[in-house]
């Protein structure tokens, strides 16, 4: 079981005494982790030039974004996307009214979003370099939203709980109308639902619905 658990890195303070959730230990959610991550890393690369032309098209700067984030027992890894804002979206950041409550940041009419970028978001196609994640252990296929280093610095105690399992590219959260929730303590009430239903074959069930969203176009960007 061992050899399918992904090294430690470096871990942040308040959580590194908890205990990790038993899903964190699963040798099945692992394989299917790895085995799907193999499938979507394939589909990765078919779509990866199409993807990156339309990028590069569409507006200036890099093909691929990176950022910081923090994962199982507030453990630090650099999650990979497909650019869909402008490059110096940060900077612009503040420009942006946030109508998201708590510790997140959401505005479903982004203007630093690019044309592009938006059907990259509303397709979930920008998140596909995260199977890399996935395959080398820092994401699960289900789990949490992986938080950034500005949110966790803001983190109350019961919001450590959330990261007691691995980020995952789905969720609770993207399978009941992440669009439409915009307080971040409904988010958490939803990663700590997700820790008390766990069971290997609730991932499977997670997997399916969150397909079925896509297939329906219903799901929100995040």
């Amino acid at each position: 079981m061992s050899s399918l658990i992904a090294p430690s890195t470096e871990i942040v303070a308040p959580i590194a005494s908890q205990t990790a959730h038993p899903s964190a230990y699963s040798a099945f959610k692992r394989l299917l982790d790895i085995v799907g991550s193999l499938v979507g890393l394939l589909i990765l690369g078919i779509a990866f030039v199409p993807i990156a032309l339309a990028i590069k098209l569409d507006s200036a700067g890099p093909i691929l974004y990176s950022q910081e984030r923090y994962g199982l027992q507030g453990r630090r890894f650099r999650i990979w996307k497909f650019r869909s804002m402008v490059s110096n979206a940060e900077a612009l950041k503040q420009q942006v009214k946030n109508e998201a409550k708590g510790l997140i940041f959401k505005n479903e009419n982004d203007p630093r979003i690019t044309r592009v970028g938006r059907f990259l978001r509303r397709t979930s196609l920008d998140e596909l370099p995260q199977f890399w994640n996935v395959l080398m252990g820092e994401m699960s296929l289900v789990g949490t939203r992986p938080p950034t280093h500005d949110e966790v610095t803001r983190y109350a105690d019961h919001h450590w709980q959330r990261l007691n399992v691995k980020p995952g590219l789905t969720g609770e959260w993207q399978v009941n109308g992440r669009s439409s929730i915009k307080d971040f303590e409904d988010i958490v009430a939803l990663d700590l639902r997700y820790q008390d239903c766990w069971h290997p074959l609730y991932d499977v069930t997670l997997i399916l619905r969150t397909i079925q969203v896509l297939l329906s176009r219903s799901s929100g960007a995040c």
